[in-house]
């Protein structure tokens, strides 16, 4: 996915040292005093509302990561589900030998056959889920017992699997929630191997992929909020979902790798795979009083000071800066007021 991480316009000049190259040294600006000579070229409000602080980023719209389901016993593809269907808890994503491999929830992988006696977060998975479907007798808990057992044959039995009372690998796959079918890569009386793909599947989620830098790790945490930006231009708001991190290879030979963050955002929209622009909140200051960052003047000995006109007179005073965004910065001072005006110094 092509990127253009950037950060928004004006929130780069944070130090106090980026600011400086703007501003403007005025004879008096280091009190608030009248400062004589003639008015400022033009002039701006000082205006109170809420200034942010933004890292955007390009995204991609689509269903999240892909995943596989491949196949984990030797016999004849009897059944598929068909590409964008959606499967849920207790129904069967493929089925090998007309026997089939039951989605249930859960993000521990099935890697081994279940039986009396066995320990483990996949039990404690496989036990949540037949408590989920109906079935009862047993407690929900990481041991497989023996009336684990008699709940998993009446399982068996529904759903027309060998009523063993051990779960075999390949009758159950673990899925975090439903599933939709991105893509069959095996078709209908294909004889299969163990390990070979049947179908690749996606959440059931809308979601926007977004790469950011690791140093923009802290606004793409999750539970976080983003801004979408859709194809049709209206905004949508998300919620980072997962994170991850991402180390792609470089691409010479003697190329370091880079580590990227990988964020999913999850939103509610109507359109399918697109690209969109996304924006994280890295700083919000509410009810704040805030000039663009080229109204700031030098003070005398150090500081700021924004000039305020009244009238055919004018006056510096100093103040003191807070966040800088989107080219404003916010400030405090002695007797300032939203709709007082103050000087844009060239």
């Amino acid at each position: 996915m092509s990127r253009a991480l950037k950060i928004a316009a004006g929130t780069v000049a944070v130090a106090s040292a980026g600011v400086a190259a703007v501003l403007v040294a005025r004879p008096g600006a280091g009190s608030d005093e009248p400062a004589g000579g003639r008015l400022p070229p033009a002039t701006v409000e000082i205006t109170k509302g809420t200034l942010r602080e933004s890292v955007e980023a390009d995204g991609e719209l689509g269903y999240g990561p892909t995943r596989t389901a491949s196949a984990r016993r030797q016999g004849i593809v009897t059944w598929l589900p068909e590409s964008g269907a959606t499967v849920t808890r207790g129904k069967p994503l493929h089925r090998i030998d007309d026997e089939p491999a039951v989605l249930m929830y859960g993000s521990t992988p099935a890697y081994r056959p279940m039986r009396s006696g066995d320990e483990g977060r996949d039990v404690a998975q496989l036990e949540k889920n037949l408590e989920a479907l109906g079935y009862d007798g047993f407690t929900v808990d990481d041991d497989y017992t023996g009336s684990t057992a008699d709940a998993v044959e009446q399982w068996q039995e529904d759903m027309g699997l060998p009523e063993s009372g051990v779960v075999e690998l390949g009758q159950v796959v673990f899925a975090s929630g439903a599933v939709r079918v991105d893509a069959l890569t095996a078709e209908r009386d294909a004889a299969v191997a163990p390990g070979q793909a049947l179908l690749t599947w996606t959440g059931t989620t809308k979601v926007v992929t977004v790469r950011l830098d690791v140093s923009d790790a802290s606004v793409a945490e999750v539970g976080a909020t983003a801004s979408v930006t859709l194809p049709d231009g209206k905004r949508a708001t998300g919620k980072v979902t997962e994170v991850a991190t991402v180390i792609e290879p470089g691409a010479g030979q003697d190329a370091e790798p880079t580590t990227e963050i990988e964020a999913q955002v999850a939103i509610k929209t109507s359109f399918g795979t697109a690209a969109v622009d996304v924006t994280f909140t890295a700083a919000e200051r509410k009810g704040v009083l805030t000039v663009p960052v080229a109204a700031l003047v030098a003070a005398d000995g150090g500081g700021f000071a924004v000039e305020v006109v009244e009238g055919d007179a004018t006056r510096h005073v100093p103040v003191k800066t807070g966040l800088f965004a989107d080219g404003r910065v916010e400030i405090t001072g002695d007797g300032l007021a939203a709709g007082m005006t103050v000087g844009m110094p060239k």
